[in-house]
């Protein structure tokens, strides 16, 4: 899949549930806002595709430097695939999932393997 600056312009979007605490009506973008206090809510937002390619392209790049890295190590225990979990946001950024996190968290999980 190749990048389309035009996704932003164009509106293309994919819908995502993204969790909130409130929402601001009068943000242009339909941006979200924690404003403490209470249990987010989920739910479900149109997130713009261009900014979405690009983060999530920007992220896999980043993690796999990070593997080459480990994996360069040589050991008796290397690394043959690694689970990364991320949520979306409104606006189409991506946000790493930490393990004490993941529990009871919606989110996308990307598994990377060594080829055999």
């Amino acid at each position: 899949m190749t990048e389309n600056v035009n996704d932003a312009v164009d509106g293309t979007t994919l819908p995502f549930w993204v969790e909130v605490e409130e929402t601001d009506e009068d943000d242009a973008m339909g941006g979200l806002f924690r404003r403490g206090g209470g249990d987010a809510d989920s739910v479900l937002r149109p997130v713009p595709l261009g900014p979405l390619r690009k983060n999530l392209a920007e992220t896999v790049d980043a993690l796999q430097k990070v593997f080459a890295d480990i994996a360069a190590r040589e050991g008796t225990l290397p690394l043959a695939e690694a689970q990364i979990t991320f949520q979306v946001t409104a606006g189409g950024g991506i946000q790493l999932v930490g393990g004490g996190q993941v529990a009871g968290t919606r989110g996308l999980t990307l598994t990377f393997k060594r080829p055999a």
